[in-house]
């Protein structure tokens, strides 16, 4: 059995909570040479992306990429985000959020092949039934 990711979840929650508070939905995105982002935007390794209704169109977040269209200088541009390269989702007005490690999918994965292995450990361990009594005493 797989697990799949929260990130897309929890980006989904904090992008409709932002909407439902009426804040300004920001996106941090890591930025590297396979992207193909506005290089003229990019500040630290990171660009961050106003994602809110007014700003783009066609928003869509699904559980590989954030996807959507925006005009940069005049120009018309569809992205196309990996989550793996999300840091984070806030609200602008009152910077609030969430931020990602991005070694969080690294440590995930890590985890759940942790899991699996120890599960078949496991079942090839005979389990044995604690037969003592609890060891409860009435206080008056």
């Amino acid at each position: 059995m797989s697990i799949s990711s929260t990130k897309p979840y929890l980006i989904r929650s904090i992008y409709d909570w932002c909407v439902d508070s009426g804040f300004t939905p920001f996106v941090s995105v890591k930025a590297h040479a396979e992207l193909d982002i506005p290089q003229e935007y990019i500040k630290n390794g990171e660009i961050i992306f106003n994602i809110s209704a007014r700003a783009v169109q066609g928003l869509n977040i699904n559980d590989e990429s954030i996807t959507f269209s925006a005009r940069f200088n005049g120009i018309s541009r569809d992205l196309d985000i990996p989550l793996e390269a999300v840091k984070g989702i806030f609200a602008k007005e009152v910077n609030q959020g969430i931020a990602f490690s991005l070694e969080d999918q690294e440590t995930q994965d890590k985890m759940t092949n942790e899991q699996l292995g120890n599960s078949t450990q496991d079942s090839l361990i005979p389990q044995t039934k604690s037969s003592s009594k609890p060891k409860l005493r009435i206080i008056k």
